[in-house]
C-alpha cells in the first residue's frame, strides 16, 4: 500500500522532491563498529598522552575515511579510502605552509588554483570527486586551524586514522561470514546479488517493471565488478576462493546477456525460469551445491541461450572455480536437459568464461591519455571553474570577515559546489538544515558533558552513525557537525556553535549565488561528456556485434563497458534535472538522449544472441536498429548535441 506522502511528492519540483529523498536498507552494522572504533579511540589515546592537537588530526583522517567507507570487498576499500586519504594528506601540507608564509590575498589565489585542479580532477570518477573533496577540505583546515603541529606532522597523523580504519576494515570479519573465508565476504555479497537480479529480471519479462530490474541487473554487476577488481599484490587471484568467485561471476555474464535478450522480446515467461539463478544466489551465499537446476524450453534464441548460460553456471559451480582442459565434466548438467548431454570441448561460451574469470574483469584501467582528456574536458572544464569559484569565494569572504575560524567558511562551500554527489540547491538545504540540527544537539550536549571524556564519547557515537547518517546529507551533515564541534573543543578552542550556524548560512548563500553565474561555454559539461562516452560505448558494442567476431569475452566487455556508461550518464542527468530551472534548462533533452542509448544496447544485446543462435538477423531486430540509430540523431540535435559517429549510422 503506497505512503500517503507518495502522492505529495509528486507534486513537489524536482529541486525539492531530490531535497527530501533517502536511501534506504538495513544498518551496516559491521560498519558502525568499524566506525565507533575509528575515531573515538584514537582521539582518547592521544588525550591520554597529552597529544590532543595530533588526536584531532587522526580523528579526522578516521571521519572522512568512515564517510568514504562503502559496501563492497574489502580490497576496494583500500582504494576508495586510500587515495582521498592520501590526497587529503597533501592538503594539509600544501595548506599548512601557505597558511604560514602566504598573506590573505596571495593565500586566496593559492586555494583558488588548487579549487580548480581539484574540481577538475573531480570529474574523473567517484574515487578522483572524494580525492578533491578531501583535498580542498584538508587545504583550508591546514591554513585555518591553530594546532601547534607543523604541516608534515597533520598530514603523517592525519594518514594514521584513515590507515587505522582501513586496517579494522581488512581484519574484522562480517558477522554470519565466519562459515566461509570471510576475506571475501563483500565479493560473495556482490556476486549473489547479481543472479538474484538476474532472476528478478527473468520473472519481471513482459511486465512494466523490465526496465527498472534491467537497470538493477546493470548496477549490480558494476557493484560486482568493482568488489572482484579491488587492488591486489599478485596478478592473478592465489586463493581458491577467490578464483571460485570470478568463476561464478564470470558464468552470470552470459546469464545477464540472455535475460537482457529475453526482456528485450517481451513475452512473459514462466515462473520455472528465474528459480535457476535463485539456486545459483544461494549456493553463492552458502557455498553449498546448487543442486538441479530448472532447464527452461528450447523454443526461441533467448531460452536457448539461457538454458546453454544454465548448464555452463552448474560446471562452473561444481568445478569450483578450477580450470579445465577444454571439456567440462561428465554429467553435471542441469536438471530437464537431454540426457547425456555434453558441451563441445572450448566452445566461445566456455572461452569467454575462461578469459574473464582468469585474466580480466572487464574493468576499464586507467590510462594516463584518457584521465588527461576528461580533466581537461569540458565536463573537467565546467567542473573546475565551479569549484574554483566557490571555494574561492568562501575563502576570501572569510578572509575578510578576519575570523579565526574562517576554514569552516571554505570547507562548507565545498562539501555544497560538488555536483556528483547532488544538486546544488538540494545540498544547500540539507546542509543547512543539517547543520543548525547539529549544532543545537552539540550545544546540549556540550553544557552537560564532563570534559574531555564526555567529548570523546560523544565522537566515538557519531563515528558509529556516520554509516546510517550517509543515506541522507542534512542527517550525514548533523552527525559530523557534532563530531568536528567535539574534536575543535578538545583542541583546546571554545565552544562554537553558534558561529557555525552563521558560517554555514553564508557558505550556503555563496554557493548559491556564484553557483548560478553564467560561466565561460556550454553549461551541462559534465553530463554531455558522460553521454558522449556512452555513445562511443553502444558504438562499439554495437560494431563488434554486426562484425561478426565471435569473441565472448571482449563481447561482454565491451557490454559491459556500455551498461557502466550508460549508468553513469544516466546518474548524471538525474542529478542536473534535480537542478534549479536555470540550472536544470541546459541538459534538457538528454534524459531522452540517455533513453533512446538504452534501448540501442539492448537491441544490440538481442541481436548478438540471435546471431549466436541463428547466424543471421530477423527484419525486427535490423528495422529496430534502424529506427533507434534515427531517433538518436534527432534527439541529440533537440539536445544541442554532437552528431554522433558516423559509422554507427551506418551500422
Amino acid at each position: 500500500m503506497p505512503r500517503p506522502f507518495s502522492a505529495v511528492s509528486v507534486a513537489l519540483p524536482p529541486w525539492l522532491a531530490h531535497a527530501l529523498r533517502a536511501q534506504r536498507g538495513p544498518v551496516p552494522w559491521n560498519a558502525v563498529v568499524r566506525g565507533a572504533l575509528s575515531a573515538g579511540p584514537l582521539l582518547l589515546v592521544a588525550v591520554l598522552v597529552g597529544r590532543e592537537s595530533v588526536g584531532v588530526m587522526a580523528a579526522l583522517g578516521a571521519m572522512f575515511a568512515g564517510i568514504n567507507d562503502r559496501p563492497g570487498s574489502r580490497r576496494a576499500a583500500v582504494h576508495w579510502v586510500g587515495v582521498p586519504a592520501l590526497a587529503g594528506a597533501a592538503g594539509l601540507v600544501v595548506g599548512t605552509y601557505a597558511g604560514e608564509g602566504f598573506g590573505a590575498v596571495p593565500l586566496t589565489l593559492v586555494l583558488t588554483g588548487l579549487g580548480l585542479l581539484a574540481g577538475a580532477v573531480s570529474a574523473a570518477g567517484t574515487v578522483a570527486s572524494g580525492a578533491g573533496t578531501q583535498l580542498l577540505v584538508a587545504a583550508a583546515i591546514g591554513a585555518g586551524m591553530p594546532l601547534p603541529d607543523p604541516g608534515w606532522q597533520r598530514a603523517l597523523f592525519f594518514l594514521a586514522g584513515a590507515g587505522w580504519l582501513i586496517v579494522l576494515r581488512l581484519v574484522l570479519p562480517t558477522p554470519g561470514a565466519l562459515a566461509q573465508d570471510f576475506r571475501f565476504d563483500g565479493e560473495r555479497v556482490a556476486v549473489a546479488k547479481v543472479y538474484d537480479a538476474i532472476a528478478e529480471l527473468l520473472s519481471g519479462v513482459g511486465g512494466a517493471e523490465a526496465g527498472a530490474r534491467r537497470a538493477a541487473l546493470t548496477a549490480a554487476l558494476d557493484h560486482a565488478q568493482d568488489a572482484l577488481a579491488g587492488p591486489r599484490l599478485r596478478r592473478y587471484a592465489s586463493s581458491s576462493a577467490e578464483r571460485r568467485l570470478r568463476a561464478q561471476y564470470a558464468a552470470a555474464l552470459p546469464l545477464a546477456e540472455a535475460a537482457t535478450a529475453l526482456a528485450w522480446a517481451g513475452d512473459a515467461l514462466p515462473a520455472r525460469t528465474a528459480q535457476g539463478p535463485r539456486r545459483l544466489a544461494v549456493a553463492v551465499r552458502t557455498g553449498e551445491p546448487s543442486g538441479p537446476l530448472p532447464a527452461p524450453a528450447r523454443s526461441v534464441p533467448g531460452l536457448r541461450a539461457l538454458d546453454d548460460a544454465l548448464l555452463h553456471a552448474a560446471e562452473t559451480f561444481d568445478r569450483g572455480g578450477r580450470k579445465t582442459d577444454g571439456g567440462s565434466p561428465d554429467g553435471k548438467q542441469a536438471d530437464g536437459s537431454s540426457p547425456g548431454r555434453k558441451k563441445a570441448d572450448a566452445n566461445p561460451l566456455d572461452r569467454g568464461a575462461e578469459q574473464t574469470a582468469h585474466k580480466g574483469l572487464h574493468i576499464r584501467p586507467l590510462r594516463a591519455k584518457a584521465f588527461l582528456r576528461t580533466v581537461t574536458g569540458t565536463g573537467g572544464r565546467e567542473y573546475g571553474f565551479r569549484v574554483a569559484l566557490c571555494y574561492g569565494a568562501g575563502v576570501a569572504v572569510a578572509q575578510a570577515l578576519h575570523h579565526v575560524h574562517w576554514y569552516w567558511l571554505p570547507v562548507t562551500a565545498v562539501f555544497l559546489v560538488k555536483p556528483d554527489l547532488g544538486p546544488l540547491v538540494s545540498r544547500v538545504l540539507n546542509r543547512a538544515a543539517g547543520t543548525v540540527l547539529g549544532a543545537l544537539v552539540f550545544a546540549g550536549f556540550a553544557a552537560v558533558l564532563p570534559r574531555p571524556e564526555g567529548l570523546v564519547a560523544l565522537v566515538a557515537l557519531s563515528g558509529a552513525l556516520i554509516p546510517v547518517a550517509t543515506r541522507h546529507f542534512a542527517a550525514q551533515t548533523a552527525v559530523v557537525t557534532v563530531l568536528v564541534l567535539a574534536l575543535v573543543m578538545v583542541g583546546g578552542e571554545p565552544e562554537a556553535s553558534w558561529s557555525r550556524i552563521g558560517e554555514t548560512l553564508l557558505a550556503c548563500a555563496i554557493v548559491l549565488i556564484v553557483g548560478h553565474l553564467p560561466v565561460p561555454g556550454q553549461r551541462g559539461g559534465n553530463v554531455r561528456a558522460r553521454l558522449t562516452a556512452a555513445t562511443d560505448a553502444a558504438h562499439a558494442y554495437l560494431t563488434h556485434v554486426l562484425s561478426g567476431a565471435d569473441d565472448r569475452a571482449a563481447r561482454w566487455a565491451l557490454r559491459r563497458e556500455a551498461y557502466r556508461r550508460l549508468a553513469e550518464a544516466r546518474a548524471a542527468i538525474d542529478r542536473a534535472s534535480a537542478e534549479l530551472p536555470t540550472l536544470a534548462r541546459h541538459t534538457e533533452g538528454t534524459g531522452e538522449v540517455a533513453a533512446t542509448l538504452e534501448r540501442l544496447v539492448d537491441t544490440t544485446t538481442a541481436c548478438a544472441v540471435h546471431l549466436d543462435d541463428t547466424g543471421r538477423l530477423t527484419p525486427r531486430h535490423t528495422e529496430r536498429l534502424a529506427t533507434l540509430l534515427d531517433e538518436l540523431v534527432e534527439q541529440r540535435e533537440r539536445a544541442g548535441l554532437a552528431d554522433p559517429p558516423a559509422d554507427l549510422l551506418s551500422a
